[in-house]
């Protein structure tokens, strides 16, 4: 399949997402169900930033501390930008990078209605991140890179930007099993976060011949329904670290 059309139809997707505030799961195609639905509601803003576009909650296994410097990727609407914000606190800054202008507009929307001003969003992909060598603490992404064609690209690029002792933890969907090749070449379960899943063991092998070390997963929930043609889905959340 070609990545630029992949591209396309994943960014012309999510730009709907971002001007309608509608979540991913009210299409079929989405990788979630309303009742797996994990939200955000520390403040208003946060739950206003919070289009329901996630897998998991990468910021419960981050480490961040006050003073860090913090970068999403597909930042989205920046629900976990402004969670990670107000962590780091004024002495800390947060970059969220997103390929989707719509969603950078609303996102900067966002922070601007908070008061944010320890956040800087920036249009970009995440294979190409525009973020200097060894310039950030922790990464987090949170169901985005199975959207990506290269996702090897992906954690390279990550390696890169992180410090030396830096970390990322990430929330994604992955398979176990055989997916069947009709699914894969579907564009909308491409943007719905299905078609684009890697299987979990190649996954963490990726990340691994980054030159992650100390990988764990701390969540891995299975979702059942294609489980009796012989594969499933399932959210991983997994931290690793830059040694």
């Amino acid at each position: 399949m070609d990545d630029t059309i992949i591209k396309q139809e994943v960014q012309k997707y999510y730009a709907d997402i971002a001007v309608s505030g509608q979540s991913c799961c009210a299409s079929d195609s989405a990788c979630c169900n309303p009742s797996d639905l994990i939200t955000l509601t520390e403040d208003s803003l946060i739950a206003d930033a919070d289009l329901g576009l996630g897998c998991g909650l990468p910021t419960e296994y981050a480490g961040i501390k006050t003073g860090d410097t913090v970068l999403d990727l597909g930042s989205g609407a920046g629900v976990d930008v402004f969670r990670s914000a107000n962590a780091v606190g004024q002495e800390g800054f947060v970059i969220g990078v997103d390929m989707t202008p719509e969603m950078i507009a609303r996102a900067r929307a966002n922070a601007e209605k908070g008061g944010y001003n320890n956040v800087d969003f920036r249009l970009g992909e995440i294979e190409n991140l525009p973020v200097d060598d060894a310039s950030v603490d922790t990464v987090l992404s949170n169901c985005v890179i199975n959207l990506v064609p290269d996702k090897k690209r992906v954690f390279d690029e990550i390696y890169r930007v992180l410090k030396t002792g830096g970390r990322m933890s990430v929330s994604d969907i992955v398979t176990t099993g055989t997916v069947p090749e009709n699914i894969r070449k579907d564009m909308s379960m491409w943007a719905g976060c299905v078609a684009g899943a890697m299987d979990k063991d190649e996954y963490l092998k990726l990340v691994e011949d980054a030159g992650f070390s100390n990988i764990y997963v701390r969540q891995f929930v299975e979702y059942d329904a294609d489980r009796n043609k012989g594969f499933s889905y399932a959210s991983m959340t997994f931290e690793a670290e830059k040694v």
